[in-house]
């Protein structure tokens, strides 16, 4: 199928993922078919050229059947001087309209691809700094959780040194508690002993 301004216009690459732009291969193959059309429409003009040079120089249509067809048309072949005609065509500025639109597409191909390829550093560009904004969020979430997290642990701990000395200072008062309770009870057995020890044996019947 031929290629028209309009393919190129309208063609669309594919987006490749975690690179810059479009597959390399797909716009090379692309491309490829806009060079290979351009030779193509070159040739055809050139043939155009040679055609039109050679009615204008006296050799009609008509002419060019019986050059392949039959003895005939020979002396109509040796009048006619198409080939030195023929010859001087691509010196001629002819070509120039074929040439301003091959220079156009190519120059439309370019346009396209570099917009292409602005479009894909565009695109990268925000997709990092989307990156970079998202983290940056992250990382302040993280944080404001870390100190939050700090405090918490750091209220856990002052609650349980309170505790702790609590519990130290009731069992400093218990053990004072408790000692002044055994030696009052030592002090009652001693006075009970050394009042019984006083007591003359007469008193208690023997």
């Amino acid at each position: 199928m031929a290629l028209t301004p309009d393919d190129v216009v309208t063609k669309q690459f594919q987006h490749v993922r975690f690179k810059d732009g479009f597959d390399p291969d797909e716009v090379d193959d692309f491309l490829d078919e806009i060079v290979i059309e351009w030779r193509k429409a070159l040739e055809e003009n050139v043939e155009l050229k040679a055609k039109l040079a050679a009615f204008e120089s006296g050799a009609a249509p008509e002419a060019a059947e019986p050059v392949a067809a039959a003895a005939p048309a020979a002396p109509v072949v040796a009048e006619a001087p198409a080939a030195p005609v023929v010859a001087e065509v691509p010196a001629e500025p002819a070509p120039t309209g074929s040439a301003t639109a091959t220079a156009g597409i190519i120059e439309l191909a370019q346009r396209l691809h570099d917009e292409h390829v602005a479009e894909g550093e565009a695109k990268r560009n925000q997709l990092i700094a989307d990156a970079e904004t998202e983290v940056n969020r992250i990382r302040t979430e993280a944080e404001a959780k870390q100190r939050e997290e700090a405090a918490r642990l750091e209220r856990e701990r002052n609650t349980l040194e309170a505790r702790i000395t609590e519990l130290r200072n009731f069992e400093r008062d218990y053990r004072s508690q408790l000692r002044g309770y055994i030696e009052g009870q030592l002090r009652d057995l001693d006075e009970k002993s050394a009042s019984t020890d006083s007591t003359p044996v007469s008193a208690i019947g023997l």
